[in-house]
């Protein structure tokens, strides 16, 4: 993908005019925001307490609940056996010899990816769909004598075999002769509204931080507002990824998380400022430059929220290829990623608070290739056999404080909008967790009810051996969801205990399982 690495990698620091809703059409219906602001001198005790309860958009939980989507990256870069692209791209080079958009989306589904976002354009601006804004697209490329449509295509394909559909289209273009003017802004806004009228629903909008040169030898000041408000006026449910208001990018590209994942984090004093005044005119986006904090090992911890000007929900999404490279190359035929590397990323992802995007790289044929899609199926086995059965379910439930109005039994009825709670004003917890009968299993599952905030800091998973309490594991946060990784361990009595939470808990899910 590169778009975060090498000479560009500076870029993402200086991109101005970032925006984030603060007041949407949803917010205005359930008086809820998923952004607050802090004012000098609140106390500390207040902040954390204000930090537990932002509390995500609808467009943002219906995005975290997809839990794992996927990439496609097919082009040019293809066809000339690049990851970069080049001044001298010609759209003769694109010809598939059998394309087969319904393919991608069978392997991605297979997978268990729910979302499909195709690369329309990359850096080297070839578009794959006939604009009527360039040349340089699929109408002057020879195969299907230019009336070929990749994006038509997979579009299709995603709703004929039930999954949602997604774009990227790359800021950066080394090919238009108006990038680095303002010209160029019009011009990508232009193909934007090409890719959201055109296509039916779109459920995400991908943009990286690339910022390079065009032919001119320019640079482009990007209108983001401009490209924001644009989406939200033709796709007003897709989230905007990961330069973008709604989804942030986790840092790296290795397909691994944060041990400790905050979906609230600190928001600056520049889209603060934005917010004040947009608040006090009408609903806008707040302004806010990313930095290099939000690519740190700990980015929202209680150090890291104690002088912010304000806090804002803005989950983690973790993207990684198959392959060593985000196109396809014969040479790392032999390289894809193994089923047990898949499931560990999986594991450190999905089981990270974060959504997995995993990218696919069709050939010069304009298919998958076979070890890609025989390494996602034996993925999705080891999976399917893992979480198949709920080793805790109609397990007997024991907590150290009862709420009439929440039962414990909430956690394991695999239902995801119920949940236990020991109530106001308690920040510690314990479960109980006792089995009909010693079971073995190896990892554990856990969910906080995220749609009212997250909340637990720290958390321990006991067992019961040898006539007494020992830790097994535990962790900080568990956001979304948390899956615990640890050695066969065979038991009838488990405990969790909330060890601190930044105000009262609330446990949607407790899974115990065993993995192949």
């Amino acid at each position: 993908m590169g778009k975060f690495s090498r000479k560009n990698k500076q870029c993402i620091f200086f991109l101005l005019a970032l925006y984030i809703t603060v007041i949407n059409s949803y917010s205005q219906e359930s008086n809820e925001s998923n952004m607050v602001m802090i004012t000098p001198g609140t106390p500390f005790d207040t902040i954390i307490k204000k930090a537990a309860h932002v509390k995500p958009t609808p467009r943002q939980v219906t995005w975290q609940e997809l839990e794992f989507t996927s990439f496609v990256h097919f082009g040019l870069n293809t066809f000339y056996d690049r990851e970069w692209g080049e001044k001298n791209y010609e759209a003769l080079r694109f010809n598939p010899s059998a394309l087969n958009a319904g393919q991608w989306v069978r392997t991605a589904k297979m997978a268990g990816a729910k979302l499909l976002i195709i690369v329309a354009k990359h850096h080297d601006g070839f578009c794959l769909w006939p604009s009527k804004h360039t040349s340089f697209s699929l109408k002057n490329s020879p195969w299907k004598n230019g009336a070929g449509d990749v994006v038509g295509e997979v579009a299709e394909a995603c709703r004929k075999q039930g999954i949602k559909f997604g774009v990227y289209l790359s800021p950066w273009d080394i090919h238009s002769p108006v990038y680095g003017t303002e010209e160029y802004n019009q011009y990508f806004k232009n193909q934007l509204r090409e890719l959201l009228t055109n296509y039916g629903e779109i459920s995400e909008v991908w943009f990286d931080g690339a910022c390079g040169e065009g032919p001119n030898g320019r640079k482009q000041v990007y209108d983001w507002d401009g490209y924001f408000t644009l989406i939200r006026e033709l796709a007003p449910n897709a989230v905007i990824a990961v330069m973008g208001p709604d989804v942030r990018w986790v840092g790296t590209e290795t397909g691994y998380g944060r041990e400790t994942e905050w979906s609230v984090v600190p928001a600056s004093a520049a889209m603060m400022d934005d917010i004040a005044y947009g608040s006090q005119q009408s609903e806008t986006d707040g302004i806010f430059i990313p930095s290099d904090d939000l690519y740190k090992p700990d980015i929202g911890s209680r150090d890291k929220i104690r002088d912010a000007k304000g806090l804002i929900w803005y989950p983690s999404e973790v993207d990684v290829s198959l392959r060593p490279g985000w196109f396809y190359h014969k040479k790392e035929d032999s390289l894809v990623k193994s089923p047990k590397k898949l499931v560990d990323i999986y594991n450190a992802s999905v089981g990270l608070n974060s959504v997995l995007l995993l990218n696919f790289s069709p050939d010069k044929r304009g298919l998958i290739n076979r070890n890609d899609i025989q390494n996602v199926r034996g993925m999705r086995k080891i999976l399917d056999k893992t979480f198949k059965n709920n080793l805790a379910k109609n397990a007997s439930l024991r907590v150290d404080v009862v709420n009439i109005a929440y039962n414990a039994e909430h956690i394991t009825d695999n239902d995801p909008l119920t949940y236990w709670t020991p109530g106001i004003e308690k920040t510690t917890a314990t479960i109980e967790i006792s089995l009909s009968k010693s079971k073995t299993f190896n990892r554990c599952v856990l969910q906080e009810n995220f749609r009212n905030g997250q909340r637990v800091e720290s958390f321990v998973l006991d067992v019961f051996q040898n006539g007494k309490w020992e830790k097994l594991t535990g962790g900080t946060t568990i956001g979304y969801k948390r899956i615990l990784v640890f050695d066969d361990t065979n038991t009838q009595k488990v405990r969790l205990r909330i060890l601190s939470s930044r105000d009262y808990p609330e446990i949607s899910t407790f899974g115990l399982y065993k993995a192949p």
